[in-house]
């Protein structure tokens, strides 16, 4: 028999993307899968059922995933999701595992194994399975985008009738996939571009965007590509450097965020009063809380009736053509290499599939969200 592959509705409100493309559907029927769409699942990215060709329809997500071998996912499988899952499929997708313990659990239970694609490795053989990266880059030219809109500037340098427009000064804080785009994109809009990150490997990426590299003197490589925590003086350096760029930027876009920890604070209230009246802060990393203290996730502000602050969540699903696209290639980069005759079948040795890995065999087997979930035993 075939490996059965079914990819549901997402049903996360506000929830665009679907975790399979058509042409990504067609190499996998190509490989000998049987690949089995819930109806209307790609509607709000723009997919109709018709353009999945030899893919099974099916009404209800209770019928799909009754025999299923392995399911796509975009967001985490909710319990009731999980309760319809036959016991010992697979399933791929973004867990959220430190927000979701109790579905974590009940994978266990059902002895599930899910890898989740906030923990794919960051190294130079899953790059093209790097599904944080990819949806990053949408969320970065999607926020450039949104300060140009919430702005009470012209980005670019005009030459009028009335006189020149000088161009709009931007602010991008974080450096990493995100941030890279939101300066490309900014520069493209003509704006002058300021970039600072913690981790001084990036200087040279953002110069060679057109951004102004911002040196505070604080050096924070971590690992995996990601920026350590920095000691209260480090802080403090970084925000008096910070400050002054900050008090005179038309718009800052912040992108600083920690996959599975709270956004680190970066933007003090007092560091907004400081901002000159009409400016806004694009707070990208809302979805962890934002760096920006007065970021209401979810929410448009307006501070003291002269700074906006916009807390967007779930950025890359407003771009659900493109985003899903991107993300149904990560999941297919993953799993392809393991579809032997049409089965199924993970290399435990390989450690992509090890550090990817959330559950498998009844227990948690990432090390980084085992500790978490034990302590809130």
């Amino acid at each position: 028999m075939p490996l059965r592959l079914a990819v549901p509705k997402e049903i996360a409100p506000g929830e665009r993307r679907v975790a399979m493309e058509p042409t990504v559907a067609a190499r996998l029927v190509k490989m000998g899968v049987e690949v089995t769409l819930q109806k209307g699942a790609g509607l709000s990215a723009h997919f109709t059922d018709d353009d999945y060709a030899d893919v099974k329809i099916v009404a209800t997500a209770a019928t799909l995933y009754k025999n299923a071998d392995l399911i796509f996912k975009v967001q985490p499988p909710t319990l009731k999701e999980l309760n319809a899952m036959k016991d010992g499929a697979v399933i791929v997708g973004f867990m959220a595992p430190g927000k979701n313990p109790e579905i974590t659990a009940r994978m266990c239970e059902k002895n599930i194994t899910s890898l989740a694609m906030e923990l794919v490795p960051r190294i130079s053989r899953a790059q093209s399975m790097d599904a944080l990266s990819s949806q990053a880059a949408i969320a970065g030219y999607k926020g450039a985008l949104m300060g140009a809109d919430l702005a009470s500037v012209f980005f670019p340098m005009l030459t009028t009738a009335a006189g020149t427009i000088r161009p709009a000064k931007v602010l991008v804080i974080g450096a990493g996939v995100a941030g890279l785009q939101a300066i490309a994109t900014a520069k493209r809009l003509g704006a002058v571009v300021e970039a600072y990150d913690v981790r001084s490997a990036t200087k040279e990426q953002c110069e060679s965007l057109g951004a102004k590299f911002i040196d505070t003197g604080v050096k924070a490589e971590g690992e995996g590509g990601y920026a350590r925590e920095l000691t209260a003086e480090e802080k403090q350096q970084q925000q008096a450097v910070l400050a002054d760029h900050i008090a005179i930027s038309d718009v800052v876009i912040t992108t600083a965020a920690i996959p599975g920890k709270p956004s680190p604070r970066i933007i003090t209230k007092e560091m907004v009063t400081r901002m000159k009246t009409g400016a806004v802060v694009v707070d990208l990393a809302a979805e962890g809380g934002g760096n920006c203290e007065l970021t209401e996730p979810g929410k448009t502000i307006e501070f003291e009736k002269r700074v906006i602050i916009h807390g967007p969540l779930n950025v890359p699903s407003q771009t659900p053509v493109h985003a899903s696209e991107m993300y149904a290639k990560n999941l297919f980069n993953l799993i392809s290499p393991f579809i032997k005759d049409g089965e199924l079948e993970l290399d435990w040795e390989d450690e992509i599939i090890q550090k990817s890995a959330l559950t498998h065999g009844g227990e948690v087997k990432s090390e980084l969200c085992r500790r978490p979930l034990e302590e809130k035993k």
